[in-house]
C-alpha cells in the first residue's frame, strides 16, 4: 500500500490560481481567434469574396474553353471543308462562280434626301 504525504492548503491554492489563469488564457486565446476569424486581412469576409471571385474565374475559363472548341472546330472546317471556304470567299472578298451575274447597286448622287423641316 501506497501513502501519498498531504501537500497542504498552500499547494491547493497554487494549483486553484494556475487553472485560473490558464482557463483565463484560454478564454483569452478562444476570443482573439474569434476576432481573427471576422477581421483583420484574412477574415471570413476576404475569404467569402475570394471563394466568389474563384467561382467566376472557373465559370469564365470554362466559357474561353467552350469557345477555343468551337475555334477549333472553325480551323478544321476552313482547312477541309470547300464549302465554307467558298462562303467566306463569297462574303469578305466578294468573290463570284463563273457564269454569275454581279448586280452592284449605287445611291443616286444627283438626288439629294429631302430634310424633314417643318415650314
Amino acid at each position: 500500500m501506497i501513502i501519498k504525504q498531504n501537500r497542504g492548503r498552500q499547494w491547493l491554492k497554487w494549483r486553484q490560481r494556475i487553472l485560473i489563469v490558464m482557463q483565463v488564457i484560454g478564454a483569452g486565446g478562444c476570443v482573439w481567434l474569434f476576432v481573427a476569424l471576422f477581421s483583420g486581412e484574412m477574415g471570413l469576409s476576404r475569404y467569402l469574396s475570394m471563394r466568389d471571385h474563384a467561382r467566376n474565374l472557373e465559370q469564365e475559363l470554362s466559357a474561353l474553353r467552350r469557345e477555343n472548341t468551337t475555334l477549333q472546330q472553325d480551323i478544321t472546317r476552313l482547312q477541309h471543308d470547300p464549302a465554307k471556304i467558298e462562303q467566306l470567299a463569297r462574303e469578305q472578298l466578294g468573290y463570284v462562280r463563273k457564269g454569275e451575274t454581279v448586280y452592284q447597286l449605287v445611291p443616286d448622287s444627283a438626288k439629294k434626301p429631302e430634310s424633314f423641316s417643318k415650314p
